[in-house]
C-alpha cells in the first residue's frame, strides 16, 4: 500500500511505525474471512482492510476523526485473527492502538460515550472499586430488562451471581516451591481476575509449587494497561504499564526472574508487548524489554516444567482458544496438549478462531455484536457435549459462563486439580462425571 506521510509527519515515531504498517498491506482481503465482525455486519468497513483505508485516511490528512471513522474502529474487538490470517505480516494490532490513541486525543465523543468509558476505566482496573461495583449490578440485576440503554443492561447482566471472597494468595509475597527449586517466578494477579475468580490465582500458584517453583507476587504490580490501552486512553495503561515494570525489573534485579508467569491471556499479551510501548522511553525501554523477554502464559512455563502424565479421566473439555492466546500470542497447542497429557479427552468447537464476544470491555461498550458472537460461541461448544469448558482468559470465562450452564473454568484449575489440588469450586457436580478425577502418579 502506498503512503503518502510527510517529512514533518514522519518525525512522529507513531506516524513512523503507522506507515510501516500500512506499506506492508497489499490489499489481499484475506483477513475479511477471519474478521467477527465483518462475518456478523457484511460491512467491508468492519473488516480490517476496511478499517485500515480509514486509518490511513485519517492519519495522513491528520484531520480530526469524523463519527464515522469512529463508529468503525470502536466495532474493531482486537481479537488480531487477521493477524494470523495475513500472509504479508500486516501488524494489525500496532495500527489500530494509535488509531485509537489518536481518536481519543482529538475526537469528542458523546457524553454518554465519554460517561461509560471514564467509569470503566475508573473500576475495572481497581479490584476493590470492581468488587463494590459487582456488589451495585448484583441488586440491580433483576432490573437490567427496565435499562434504556443496552450497555447498562449488559453490564447488569454480566455481573455475577456471587463475588468471591479476596484471596490474601494475591497481597506481595514469596511461595516456596514443594520440591526442588527448579524456576523463580513472578505471578501477575491482574485486576479484574482478582474481583472475579480468585480460585484462578490460587490453582497456578499451587501447581506452579508442585512442580518446582518459587512464586513471587511482586509489590507495586497489578493492573497490566490493557483495558485503557484499548480505549485509546495511552497515558493512563503507561502509567499503569511503568509500574509493573518496576516491580518485576526489582524481582529481576534482587533474586533473579526466570519467567513472569501470566494466567490472563489479554493481559499477556500487552505485557509482551511493553518492549514496543515503551521504545522511545529512555527512563524505561531498556526495562521494559527485558519484562517482554520473560513474559509467558501460564502454559507456557507449564510445558517448559514437563509435567507428568496422567490416566484417562473419562471427561470431555471443551477447549475454547481465547484470542489473545491464539492470535495475540501465537500458543495454539500448549494448553490443548497439557489437558490431554493429564488424561483429559479435548475437543474444539467449529471455527474456534473467530472471537466469543468479550475482548475486554466489548462486551460492554458494543453488548449487540457481542451477544452475536456469544451466541455463536456458545452453540458450537455446547454441539461437542463437554462437561466442562475450559479457557485461558477470565473474559472469555465470564461470557461464554453467562451464555451456557455446563460449567466453565480456567485450563490451570484443571491442571491443578489432575495434579493433585482441590476440585474447581465451580464444577456443578450434576453436569460432571460421578467419579472424582484421579490425581496424576
Amino acid at each position: 500500500m502506498q503512503t503518502t506521510f510527510t517529512p514533518e509527519q514522519m518525525k512522529n515515531p507513531e506516524i513512523q511505525r503507522s506507515n510501516e504498517i500500512l506499506r506492508s498491506c497489499v490489499h489481499c482481503g484475506f483477513c475479511t474471512a477471519t474478521c467477527p465482525t465483518y462475518q456478523v455486519l457484511g460491512d467491508e468497513l468492519d473488516s480490517p482492510r476496511g478499517r485500515i483505508y480509514l486509518i490511513k485516511d485519517m492519519l495522513e490528512n491528520d484531520r480530526d476523526p469524523d463519527a464515522k471513522t469512529v463508529k468503525h474502529i470502536d466495532r474493531c474487538l482486537s481479537c488480531l485473527a487477521c493477524m494470523t490470517t495475513c500472509p504479508s505480516g500486516v501488524h494489525y494490532m500496532h495500527l489500530v492502538d494509535h488509531a485509537r490513541a489518536y481518536i481519543e486525543e482529538r475526537y469528542k465523543r458523546p457524553f454518554s460515550d465519554r460517561a461509560l468509558r471514564w467509569v470503566l476505566a475508573r473500576i475495572l482496573p481497581y479490584p476493590m472499586r470492581f468488587r463494590l461495583a459487582l456488589l451495585g449490578a448484583k441488586i440491580g440485576r433483576p432490573f437490567a430488562r427496565f435499562m434504556p440503554d443496552a450497555r447498562l443492561q449488559a453490564m447488569l447482566e454480566m455481573a455475577p451471581k456471587t463475588i468471591p471472597p479476596v484471596s490474601r494468595n494475591d497481597d506481595p509475597q514469596s511461595f516456596a516451591p514443594e520440591i526442588e527449586r527448579k524456576k523463580r517466578v513472578a505471578l501477575m494477579t491482574g485486576c479484574a481476575q482478582k474481583a472475579l475468580n480468585t480460585d484462578i490465582n490460587d490453582a497456578t500458584i499451587r501447581v506452579l509449587r508442585r512442580l518446582g517453583c518459587e512464586v513471587v507476587v511482586a509489590k507495586g504490580a497489578g493492573c497490566c494497561g490493557a483495558l485503557t490501552h484499548h480505549m485509546g486512553k495511552s497515558d493512563e495503561s503507561h502509567s499503569t504499564a511503568a509500574r509493573n515494570i518496576r516491580a518485576w525489573a526489582r524481582e529481576m534485579d534482587a533474586g533473579g526472574l526466570d519467567a513472569i508467569v501470566i494466567n490472563t491471556s489479554g493481559c499477556g499479551t500487552t505485557v509482551k508487548d511493553y518492549g514496543h510501548m515503551f521504545r522511545n522511553d529512555p527512563a524505561l525501554a531498556e526495562d521494559a524489554a527485558r519484562v517482554s523477554a520473560i513474559a509467558k502464559d501460564v502454559s507456557e512455563v507449564l510445558v517448559d516444567l514437563d509435567m507428568p502424565a496422567g490416566e484417562d479421566k473419562a471427561m470431555v473439555v471443551g477447549y475454547h482458544a481465547a484470542c489473545s492466546l491464539q492470535h495475540g500470542q501465537q500458543i495454539k497447542t500448549f494448553p490443548k496438549d497439557l489437558l490431554k497429557r493429564a488424561g483429559f479427552t479435548v475437543v474444539e468447537p467449529r471455527d474456534s478462531h473467530l472471537c466469543c464476544g468479550s475482548a475486554g470491555t466489548y462486551n460492554l461498550m458494543q453488548p449487540e455484536i457481542s451477544k452475536q458472537l456469544k451466541a455463536r460461541k456458545v452453540q458450537t461448544l455446547e454441539a461437542k457435549n463437554p462437561d466442562v469448558i475450559a479457557a485461558g482468559n477470565i473474559g472469555c470465562m465470564m461470557q461464554i459462563g453467562s451464555g451456557t450452564e455446563i460449567p466453565v473454568v480456567h485450563s490451570v484449575e484443571l491442571l491443578d486439580w489432575a495434579t493433585g489440588g482441590p476440585r474447581p469450586p465451580s464444577l456443578d457436580g450434576d453436569a460432571m462425571p460421578k467419579s472424582d478425577v484421579p490425581i496424576l502418579r
